[in-house]
């Protein structure tokens, strides 16, 4: 008789590591019905894509914080440090040497992937506040480097000139924003399926270990730095990529997108969203980008208010965020 299908659903401790990844792997109908509906805005909100490509580029720097945060338990308060570093790299390799767009891209995630292998090296040393202290640090010495060198990035005044070419030659980037949506989704949709196969790997077991129990992974032969290092590197590496997205969609690069507010905001996407479980921060980013797009309307000086509201009752009643919330009311359900 075979064996039956391997659920992810069910009990880890009573399948094989090579049975869970398998049944982890698994595309399951409400992930396709997520992508699907994320070429809604086409169709149904042709006058919003412009936020939409906003959305989708901070939900692809959320998954890049959610590889180190909610998997590995590595809490940064600089991320944004990757993500100005993509952005000025795009922008004056646009500026200086050739506006294509891909180029700009792997760029970005070179220089970025650079500086997140250097750091990496302090960031695997430590943990807990000492490690918070350290990520905080490090995201405004970036912002104050921007800043000083403004003969180069412009300073408060932002990165002027920057001019991106057509993808493909074809498509240009336009006023309305389609073409930006579809670009920024399409490389959302790209970096997912490479972070979803990392997850669901061993090297994904072993961050989830790390999370756990740091000391103990060395003694089963899982070196914690060395991932940790890894795994931060990657997530800077994204995290770069999302900063050349917003330049190449927007023709600018500010010292905004190096803020402390940045790395702040993407963490409380991740806590609305749910941190660890891969579309965690893709859902939170989109909440967050929306509410602040309704709330900022309604009273442009005090939208944080609301925002802060939306994270207290999130907190108080899904303390593993709405995406946790919701699978354990699928859980539920589906024992039924």
């Amino acid at each position: 008789m075979a064996n039956p299908t391997p659920n992810p659903t069910a009990n880890p401790t009573a399948m094989t590591p090579q049975a869970y990844l398998l049944a982890r792997g698994r595309w399951h109908p409400l992930e396709i019905a997520f992508w699907l509906a994320t070429l809604l805005p086409f169709i149904l909100f042709p006058n919003y894509l412009s936020l939409a490509s906003q959305i989708a580029i901070t939900a692809l720097f959320a998954l890049s914080l959610d590889l180190i945060l909610g998997y590995a338990g590595v809490v940064s308060l600089g991320h944004a440090a990757f993500f100005g570093l993509g952005a000025y790299s795009a922008g004056l390799f646009s500026k200086y040497v050739w506006g294509e767009p891909f180029s700009g891209l792997l760029v970005a995630a070179a220089l970025a992937g650079l500086l997140g292998y250097a750091t990496s090296f302090i960031i695997s040393r430590f943990r807990h506040l000492p490690l918070i202290m350290i990520t905080l640090g490090l995201g405004l010495l970036a912002h104050e480097v921007a800043n000083s060198a403004h003969w180069l990035t412009g300073g408060s005044d932002g990165l002027q000139g920057v001019r991106t070419e057509p993808i493909f030659g074809v498509f240009r980037f336009d006023l309305y924003g389609k073409t930006a949506y579809a670009y920024s989704l399409a490389v959302l949709f790209i970096v997912f399926l490479c972070a979803r196969r990392l997850i669901n790997s061993p090297f994904g077991l072993a961050l989830r270990g790390i999370r756990e129990n740091w000391n103990r992974m060395p003694a089963i032969g899982a070196d914690s730095r060395a991932h940790i290092r890894k795994a931060y590197t990657i997530a800077a590496i994204i995290a770069g990529i999302c900063g050349a997205l917003l330049t190449q969609t927007t023709n600018s690069a500010s010292l905004e997108s190096i803020s402390f507010q940045r790395s702040a905001d993407v963490l409380v996407m991740l806590v609305l969203g749910g941190a660890g479980r891969l579309y965690g921060g893709l859902i939170g980013a989109a909440i967050f980008m929306v509410a602040r797009d309704q709330f900022s309307g309604i009273a442009p000086q005090f939208w944080y208010f609301w925002i802060g509201v939306l994270l207290v009752a999130v907190v108080m009643f899904l303390p593993n965020g709405i995406l946790g919330g919701l699978s354990k009311i699928y859980a539920k359900w589906s024992r039924k």
